[in-house]
């Protein structure tokens, strides 16, 4: 029975190592597509702004809700925009339940007496949550082109004169930017959500869009041609990722889709480990549902090639990798002890290999993207390779609230979305203390989390009577993860 049972973990071990190697081998191709473009210097077709004939109207949304620390800032930033005031209107999609539709109401008005274009909507109910804003303002909105930014993000005032130029092109849908981050230093948390940011926003997003594969719209700081989000069957709120249900759709009708790397729309990172969470359960579980929804068009489609498939596959399944990194995570230990145990089964340990491979390609992959905005100097090296690591811990750390999130997209289960506290942080001095928007609510998870950082030290134990040490460097960082992860829960409530 003993044996048995050793058979069926080592087989889930394995499919779930595989994965995962799999999944890396995906970023691979993707880092050599990104160094290959980076080589390239394309010029494409675009709209001349200087001439009043070719400025198409544009209306800026700004979907928000209960947002009192950041509003004042985001609609002085918005009404800073370069643009033709004839050709611009500017949509405050407010769904708040708080006090702080009062003041934006008031900032609203005030800005109206300068000329601009900017009207204040509020809707009956959140019904469909933010895509359910977003629909009820395209609906009004005058512009042929729409660019959304959440509450906290402070595109420049040029924004719009170097993105709405490449709709000259009249297959493109979107044009994305990418995110900076005004308070990437505040903390380790933050140093961690940029660092994972940045990966995506220049490995993945470049990485895919120069070869034609699917990118996704990333909720904010871009812009989309309103025919495109019409053809594409408009916002629907079904999912919790809303923007990359909507991305997928348009890009099966065909839509393309440009990302412009070289323009940085600077943003604010959560600052406190709910926050995080919070995000974290949204882009996660929304993942995992878009899979379930999406994934069966994209390997029927008559229209993309092979590859293109395979790259849409594997981004639908980003998330899905926290489940695989979890059950290789939670079985290590009992593979620990059945290679220990059953001598004649040590060969397939070899299968470990995968997961050292798998991570020493992430390694690279993370460090060509790190170079790009960092510096390839040796000092920023060294600050890599303990930023790496430090990374690859939190997010071990985080792999089981990530798993709940995935399980459920996956089997359906409904949630309300969750909105991301913003709090306003610009510089190390800023304190989030007091923001009202704090849950002071315990996570159930937060239990089990401090429950697998002593069976990870239990593992890290279990390597001395064994003389085992092949495992412990990877039960050291699942211990340190859910430990960070356990304790600043803990000591970031309100």
């Amino acid at each position: 029975m003993g044996l048995a049972i050793a058979y069926i973990i080592i087989a889930i071990y394995s499919i779930a190592l595989i994965l995962i190697f799999f999944y890396s081998l995906a970023q691979l191709n993707l880092l050599i597509n990104y160094l290959g473009y980076k080589r390239r210097n394309e010029e494409a077709p675009k709209f001349n702004l200087l001439d009043p004939k070719e400025i198409p109207f544009v209306t800026i949304q700004l979907p928000i809700y209960n947002e009192e620390y950041v509003m004042e800032r985001l609609l002085d930033n918005i009404a800073k925009i370069e643009y033709p005031k004839s050709k611009l209107e500017i949509q405050v999609l407010d769904d708040s339940t708080d006090d702080s539709v009062i003041e934006t109401a008031r900032r609203v008005q005030e800005l109206q007496e300068t000329g601009l274009d900017i009207q204040h909507i509020r809707r009956e109910n959140r019904k469909g949550f933010k895509a359910g804003a977003l629909k009820e303002g395209l609906e009004i909105a005058k512009g042929d082109f729409i660019a959304i930014f959440d509450a906290d993000f402070l595109p420049e005032t040029d924004w719009l004169k170097k993105t709405v130029p490449y709709f000259k092109d009249q297959e493109i849908g979107v044009v994305q930017t990418r995110w900076g981050h005004i308070n990437r230093d505040y903390s380790t948390l933050t140093r961690i959500q940029a660092f994972a940011l940045d990966a995506h926003f220049t490995l993945e997003q470049v990485g895919r869009n120069s070869k034609g594969h699917f990118i996704n719209f990333n909720g904010t700081a871009g812009i989309w041609r309103k025919q495109c989000i019409l053809d594409a069957g408009n916002w629907e709120g079904d999912t919790l990722t809303e923007d990359l249900d909507l991305s997928y759709r348009a890009q099966l009708k065909n839509w393309k889709f440009k990302y412009l790397e070289d323009v940085e729309t600077p943003a604010e990172l959560p600052v406190v480990i709910s926050a995080a969470r919070s995000q974290q359960f949204r882009w996660n579980k929304g993942g995992a549902e878009n899979f379930r929804k999406t994934v069966w068009s994209v390997v029927t489609s008559k229209n993309i090639p092979f590859k293109t498939k395979f790259h849409g596959v594997m981004h639908l399944l980003n998330s899905s990798m926290f489940l695989c990194v979890f059950i290789v995570a939670l079985l290590s230990i009992p593979m620990l002890y059945i290679k220990n145990t059953y001598g004649h089964l040590g060969w397939v340990f070899e299968v470990t290999s995968f997961f050292i491979l798998s991570t020493i390609i992430l390694f690279v992959c993370y460090w060509f993207t790190y170079k790009s905005i960092q510096g390839s100097s040796f000092d920023n090296f060294v600050d890599y390779i303990k930023l790496f690591f430090t990374f690859f811990s939190v997010a071990l750390g985080f792999s089981l609230h990530n798993t709940v999130a995935v399980l459920e997209g996956h089997l359906g289960k409904r949630s309300e979305f969750v909105r991301t506290p913003k709090f306003n942080i610009n510089n190390l001095s800023d304190s989030w203390k007091g923001n009202k928007y704090l849950t002071n609510k315990l996570s159930p998870n937060m239990i089990l989390e401090f429950a697998l950082m002593i069976y990870f030290l239990f593992g890290m134990y279990s390597a001395i009577p064994l003389n085992d040490y092949g495992l412990f460097p990877f039960h050291l960082m699942l211990f340190l993860g859910f430990g960070f992860v356990f304790f600043k829960s803990i000591t970031s409530k309100a």
